[in-house]
């Protein structure tokens, strides 16, 4: 009876250890380690993995683990099996206890088979009713788990699924605080946050750093043609071609206006006009072929373009000489990609 006592303090003061833990941080991935982490000890297991789950499409996402093989962990996403042991703790909202996975004849997962698991517990992460995502404490020998055990871990999931709403929920209003809500690019505070990241980090890895401006050419004319409501649905648009024509690297921002912003990290000169040639194209062309409101034209962009170290070594100078290129751009034409090689030997 004493035993029987102490055993279920000292899980509880686990279980205020766990929590501790899982609070002391709103970062998503941290999180989830320190749940995981929290987790095995709990069980006494030495593999475990979390994946989130999105429900629309079934599928779970990898999102924290450990002992396991780089083969198994490999595959970062899947499908929710119909019938499988994730499908019934979601459906359930219960546990799923498997004591040997190679003497259950209703299981039949090769991938863990391959792996060696031989017992595993898997703890669906509800909160409010919705499914978050699946806990999995994993054994590579048969063993029975201790109900006692289990009551305080079935504590722990419950908790670690508001712990997950929280941090998810952190995340995505840091992220509108960053964010344009007319374009869904990044905002103009963000960018000087990054500018300033990514230029320090240029300077101290000796890598080289990119800048492309653009302005929209004579918008305050568009805007009197049509109406600040068409706008404003360009500009939304526009966002949407900037992000399909980058690349993951790079950033993109709404810095006021009608001005964009691309950083491009580790770019040379040459390839940022390559890719700034792209984004003038690719707006000339979209805009014009898919007319937003009652517009009856689309628009142009002039761009400038500068790069660390071949034109400046600091945030100002090259932002300021993006900024004057996207200026002669405009009093050359519009519609142009201006560098400081292009001022040597300027096109009609």
């Amino acid at each position: 009876m004493a035993d029987n006592l102490e055993s279920q303090v000292k899980g509880l003061q686990d279980l205020v250890e766990v929590s501790r833990a899982v609070v002391s941080t709103l970062d998503l991935d941290t999180v989830l380690q320190a749940i995981l982490t929290s987790a095995m000890t709990l069980a006494e297991t030495p593999a475990g993995s979390i994946a989130l789950y999105h429900s629309p499409a079934r599928k779970l996402t990898l999102r924290a683990h450990a002992g396991l093989s780089a083969d198994f962990v490999k595959k970062e996403s899947w499908e929710v099996v119909p019938g499988g042991v994730t499908e019934r703790a979601l459906a359930t909202a219960e546990a799923v206890v498997v004591e040997d996975t190679e003497g259950t004849p209703s299981f039949a997962d090769p991938v863990l088979l391959g792996e060696g698991i031989r017992s595993l517990l898997c703890f669906p992460l509800i909160f409010q009713g919705g499914g978050l995502g699946v806990l999995y404490l994993d054994d590579f020998v048969p063993r029975r788990f201790e109900q006692q055990k289990l009551n305080l871990l079935a504590i722990l999931a419950s908790f670690a699924a508001m712990a997950i709403n929280n941090a998810s929920l952190h995340k995505r209003t840091k992220l509108l605080a960053i964010t344009d809500p007319l374009t869904g690019l990044h905002n103009d505070r963000y960018f000087k946050h990054f500018f300033r990241q990514e230029m320090a980090r240029a300077r101290r890895y000796h890598k080289p750093f990119s800048i492309i401006i653009l302005d929209v050419d004579d918008f305050k004319a568009y805007n009197d043609s049509f109406g600040h409501a068409t706008g404003d649905e360009l500009l939304s648009h526009l966002g949407g071609v900037i992000l399909q024509t980058v690349r993951g690297v790079d950033v993109a921002f709404r810095f006021g206006g009608e001005e964009f912003i691309v950083l491009l990290p580790e770019t040379r000169l040459a390839n940022a006009i390559l890719a700034a040639e792209r984004l003038r194209e690719g707006i000339e062309r979209v805009t014009a072929k898919n007319l937003v409101g009652t517009a009856t034209r689309g628009v142009t962009v002039s761009v400038g373009v500068a790069s660390y170290p071949d034109n400046g070594d600091s945030m100002d100078e090259l932002f300021n000489i993006a900024d004057c290129l996207v200026y002669r751009a405009k009093c050359c034409g519009k519609n142009k990609v201006y560098h400081q090689e292009s001022l040597l030997n300027p096109t009609p």
